[in-house]
């Protein structure tokens, strides 16, 4: 099949790369000169594991190209998906400006029947704006398709080519026939493609999100009252999961959620609540409670440094907002460097994928070290803000010789208690009862 995929962001490189993998004939187009000419020569704009190799192999077979030229790129396919950004605006709801000149672009220079499928995170109604712009411009028959992505930074490349279902909205019989061949090669296995209405599949993708991160709030807030209680968080949440009506799945307390989908589409889906006269209270308090927890890292190394923090060199390990990717988009990093820093503290920090992207953000406001090691020499604290599993089992000896004062801050609970205390540490976690 003929796929043009147009944004070479997150989603559309994942989409064009898999595609690619199973046979099919994928351009991916984008304005950005300098990102299409680093893609050309497989240099990723994105860390995302495997995700290189995939482009590389799928280039060099010839079916997988990327090119600026939208118009021929457009004029060529028969299947497009959008896949361009769509940044919160001030108000909290989704910018659809990037999305609805690509469909501008489509009813321009389209030169067959398409499918044209909006796979950029979008609120309900968002298709169908896309078809009124598509509809007077266009000379072929078109169709819409709504197919949310359910992809996780870091782990996108499985979840793609072995999804637990795929969801797809259609308007005709001709979308729903092309959409299930295309997606015939990835659910093999028995894995569900679950055909719906254009609106519930919009839908579907915000449900989705919001769940996840009413999970992740809920689970901080317990373990906060854990703190006060004398409990322990880690043996609550094996407790609670271990029951099928919940599952064990996001429920790891930590310092908040981010990234670019949580934050943003809790954010849209409130807004669009608000429009319609349907207020989401419980979301509201997710994003009150997570607003509150990426503060807690700051009040933990403060309390555990004796209530005074300026002066002091502070080593973060870990800055994206979770592990295996780069994407430092509302991290709780960010959140913690900035109290630090108004605090009158330094900071001087490691990550094995964001330091670009963070030195990008933050410039020489702090410190960047080349190994987790070289970032605790002479620090006061350490502060576990990622986790990445080349910081689940340090050398605590090296950790406790080479700071000035032995406190870890551990953010990700990857430490035993106990064990951090026998070793002479000051140790501080999440919701692990009164440390």
């Amino acid at each position: 099949m003929r796929i043009t995929v147009i944004g070479t962001g997150y989603v559309g490189l994942v989409v064009g790369a898999c595609l690619a993998e199973t046979g099919n004939d994928v351009v991916c187009a984008d304005l950005d000169a300098a990102k299409i000419d680093g893609l050309k020569r497989n240099v990723l704009p994105i860390f995302e594991p495997g995700l290189d190799g995939y482009v590389a192999r799928n280039q060099d077979a010839g079916r997988l190209t990327f090119t600026t030229d939208v118009a021929t790129a457009i004029a060529t396919a028969e299947v497009v998906f959008i896949a361009v950004g769509t940044p919160p605006d001030e108000d909290g709801s989704a910018d659809l400006s990037h999305v609805l000149a690509v469909a501008e672009a489509i009813g321009t220079h389209a030169t067959r029947e398409l499918v044209v499928i909006t796979k950029s995170t979008v609120p309900v109604g968002t298709a169908e704006k896309v078809a009124a712009v598509i509809r007077p411009r266009i000379a072929h028959p078109f169709h819409m398709c709504s197919n949310p992505e359910f992809l996780k930074e870091g782990a996108a490349i499985d979840d793609f080519m072995k999804p637990d279902r795929v969801v797809i909205g259609v308007d005709s019989a001709f979308a729903r026939d092309r959409m299930g061949e295309l997606y015939a090669p990835f659910v093999r296995t028995g894995k569900p493609i679950i055909f719906m209405d254009i609106p519930s599949a919009e839908m579907t993708k915000y449900a989705a999100n919001a769940m996840l991160a009413t999970r992740i709030s809920f689970m901080n807030e317990i373990a906060n009252l854990c703190e006060r209680v004398g409990a322990n968080v880690d043996l609550v949440r094996k407790g609670i999961g271990s029951d099928s009506r919940i599952g064990p799945a996001f429920l790891f307390p930590g310092p908040g959620y981010g990234g670019s989908c949580f934050p943003k589409d809790v954010k849209a889906l409130l807004k669009t609540s608000e429009e319609r006269g349907a207020p989401m209270e419980v979301l509201r308090a997710v994003e009150d409670a997570n607003d509150r927890q990426k503060h807690r890292l700051f009040e933990k190394v403060r309390e555990a440094l004796g209530g005074e923090v300026r002066g002091r060199r502070i080593a973060l390990w870990g800055l994206a907002f979770k592990a295996n990717t780069d994407d430092m988009r509302e991290s709780p990093a960010l959140t913690l460097i900035e109290s630090l820093l108004e605090s009158g503290a330094t900071v001087v920090a490691h990550d094995p994928a964001a330091m670009h992207e963070t030195e990008r953000r933050l410039g020489d406001r702090i410190a960047y070290a080349r190994t987790g090691y070289d970032a605790i020499s002479g620090a006061d604290a350490l502060v576990i803000v990622t986790d990445w599993n080349e910081y689940r089992f340090p050398d605590f000896a090296r950790i406790k010789s080479a700071l000035r004062t032995p406190v870890v801050v551990d953010g990700r609970n990857l430490y035993d208690p106990e064990k951090m205390r026998a070793l002479g540490f000051t140790y501080r976690s999440i919701g692990r009862g009164r440390e």
